[in-house]
């Protein structure tokens, strides 16, 4: 058995992530990015702080970062605007809170876990959760803060292509992609924390898709598809095409595998991942931490920025499937 009495496990979305597509200092950069935020949440469960406040902070750093599609580097809308997604879980008393569609929140994850703390609702969302925002004392920023060249660029460039095929009739799907590598990324961060209370918390804030429309809302702040935590069985954090991981509440099947079935974490997250989401031709990965300690991070694309830290301080991290075997739980 694997154990650890306190660990953590984060990531920065799943997709078509390759060597051949992602520079040497690119890569650096991620990798710089992924230690900051995992030894920032490791370093307040080390100090016997809450797995809630190891998610928050943890994610609030990758939230700030341009590198990752959530907060500052979120992708853009059809109509050219950043719509955000957030959610957090505690695994003790199954507490939760969640916004979406939110324009003008710097860090979403804050506000997810404003609306769990102090507020009767589980999910806000657009206006009414910046209402919300407001009379928490949670300050509203320009929304141009959202703005990054990049990712503005590679909007243009499709509703380009949108232009050039206006003669279908058809709607062009929605392109889930990352304009910093050259082929499809599902945008996510998360983690999963468990602290030295044996009290699960995990959260996950999206960018959403580029060139979404009609205010699409993902799976992230759906509890039980894109998060999920119970600290009788494991905390979830999904990175993907969101639709199919509502369709499958997938964060919360894994739990109830454990819960159900009796199955092991490994195993559990080997069949949602690799069986159920590929039935249903879904793509995408997700990090678990289980009440014993024991984590997986699996996904069924080419690569998932990912990161595992354990109450040694020992940090595994990787971005392609071939770095280290994606599952740690034995």
């Amino acid at each position: 058995m694997y154990t650890n009495s306190f660990g953590f496990v984060i990531h920065g979305g799943a997709g078509s992530v390759t060597k051949k597509n992602l520079s040497d200092s690119l890569e650096a950069l991620y990798i710089a990015k992924l230690t900051e935020a995992i030894t920032a949440g490791h370093r307040i469960l080390e100090q016997g702080g809450s797995s809630l406040e190891a998610v928050t902070t943890c994610i609030a750093i990758l939230e700030d970062s341009p590198l990752f599609n959530a907060g500052k580097g979120a992708v853009f809308t059809h109509e050219g605007t950043n719509e955000l997604d957030a959610s957090v879980m505690e695994g003790k008393g199954l507490n939760a809170g969640a916004v979406a569609g939110v324009r003008r929140i710097k860090n979403p994850i804050n506000l997810a876990a404003e609306v769990m703390n102090n507020s009767k609702h589980v999910l806000l969302t657009g206006a009414g959760a910046e209402v919300f925002a407001q009379e928490r004392g949670i300050e509203l920023i320009d929304p141009s803060y959202f703005f990054t060249q990049d990712r503005y660029n590679y909007l243009q460039n499709l509703l380009k292509e949108d232009a050039d095929k206006s003669t279908s009739k058809a709607t062009p799907a929605p392109i889930y992609q990352d304009p910093f590598i050259k082929d499809t990324k599902y945008g996510t961060v998360g983690c999963v924390a468990l602290d030295k209370d044996g009290n699960l918390a995990a959260g996950t804030t999206p960018g959403g898709m580029t060139n979404k429309r009609w205010h699409r809302i993902g799976d992230s702040p759906i509890i039980g598809a894109g998060t999920y935590a119970n600290n009788a069985t494991c905390g979830v954090s999904c990175t993907g095409a969101g639709e199919y991981f509502m369709r499958s509440l997938v964060a919360y099947d894994v739990s109830a595998m454990l819960e159900y079935k009796g199955s092991s974490l490994s195993d559990a997250v080997t069949e949602v991942v690799h069986q159920k989401l590929v039935a249903l031709e879904g793509a995408g990965g997700l990090i678990a931490l289980d009440k014993d300690g024991n984590v997986a991070m699996d996904f069924n694309t080419n690569g998932m920025y990912r990161a595992f830290m354990d109450d040694a301080g020992n940090l595994t991290i990787g971005i392609y499937k071939e770095n280290f075997p994606t599952q740690l739980a034995q």
